[in-house]
């Protein structure tokens, strides 16, 4: 028997930046975001052998351990050892293949490390019939990497990935709350055809752009905290635009997040992602965004309907390379193959 998972990627809209410690616990944060058709994907098998066997399907890359030594952290599969170390500990009758792929790279802005973390708590929840809900399969993950491994990063993508679909998500000391929105298929399908998602065709580290902006924060820079507080603030304004059907004002409000996620930190943007915000801005994007930390990855454009396809053009002719994509609404999924 395999089991098997998956969990969808995200693409935030507003507030990320503001799912990040201290700033959640001290002013509480608030995300808009929505899940789509890129997975992370985890493989469950077992075997005789006193092992575990791990094979990234992406980097064609095959670890192996023995399940009579500890699991250590040392930077090799560190996020694999530590669900393991969390949820299989006690399983030393039998060995494990898992098998781990992602439709993105990590660094690329979708919050593909969280999604993969999410999948495999989900293959661990199917094989030992834990008792996880949704929000306790989020917060573990957010545990395992933030806690357990001491990864740089947010809230979000763990609860994203789990939930899907589109959530407006408010953070606070107390408790994170998920808010499903309801939003109706015709405005859901005339955001998608003015949506445009390219890949600018780098990738990044993004804890050194979470460590510059959580240093402003803690030194009280006026100029962080009114960004930060201004993304919170648009994340709020997107979420109505959107339930009204205000699509042209998601767009402006899209570019004003822009705005203000840039000043949290001087890495967010560079030169090369200037470059393409302001010629996809020339040629018909209202607004848009990079869609994670900065730095690189992916970026969001909100187009004009019949100027999208013109954005397209310029943004290839500059080295980005346009992605199709659909919304996912299932959240994080466990199957048996036998």
């Amino acid at each position: 028997m395999i089991i098997r998972s998956r969990a969808p990627l995200r693409l935030s809209f507003a507030g990320g930046g503001t799912d990040v410690e201290p700033y959640l616990s001290e002013r509480g944060g608030a995300v808009l975001s929505t899940t789509i058709d890129k997975y992370a994907y985890a493989s469950l098998r077992f075997h005789d052998e006193p092992r575990i066997n791990v094979t990234s399907l992406d980097y064609d890359l095959l670890a192996k351990f023995s399940l009579e030594e500890p699991l250590t952290y040392d930077g090799n599969l560190d996020l694999v050892k530590a669900v393991i170390n969390r949820l299989a500990n006690g399983q030393k009758d039998r060995g494990l293949d898992f098998f781990l792929h992602t439709d993105a790279p990590p660094g690329s802005g979708l919050g593909s490390s969280s999604t993969l973390v999410v999948a495999m708590i989900a293959v661990f929840r199917h094989w030992l019939h834990l008792p996880l809900t949704n929000y306790e399969i989020a917060e573990l993950a957010y545990e395992i990497e933030r806690g357990d491994l001491a990864i740089k990063g947010g809230k979000q993508d763990q609860y994203a990935a789990t939930f899907g679909g589109f959530n407006f998500i408010e953070f606070s000391r107390e408790a994170t709350i998920v808010n499903p929105l309801r939003i109706p298929p015709d405005v859901l399908n005339e955001l998608r055809y003015h949506l445009l998602l390219v890949y600018t065709g780098k990738t990044r580290l993004s804890a050194g752009i979470i460590d510059s902006q959580v240093d402003s924060y803690v030194q009280r820079r006026e100029d962080v905290l009114a960004a930060m507080d201004g993304l919170k603030d648009n994340a709020i304004a997107l979420k109505n635009a959107l339930l009204q059907n205000r699509l042209d004002d998601f767009g402006e409000l899209l570019h004003e997040a822009w705005i203000n996620k840039k000043r949290m930190a001087d890495q967010i943007s560079d030169p090369s992602i200037d470059e393409l915000y302001e010629t996809a801005r020339k040629h018909g994007a209202v607004g848009g965004k990079i869609t994670g930390a900065g730095g690189g990855g992916y970026m969001l454009f909100y187009c004009r309907f019949d100027k999208k396809h013109l954005v397209a053009e310029e943004l290839e002719r500059l080295g980005a390379k346009v992605v199709d994509f659909n919304y996912d609404f299932d959240g994080v999924q466990t199957w048996e193959v036998r």
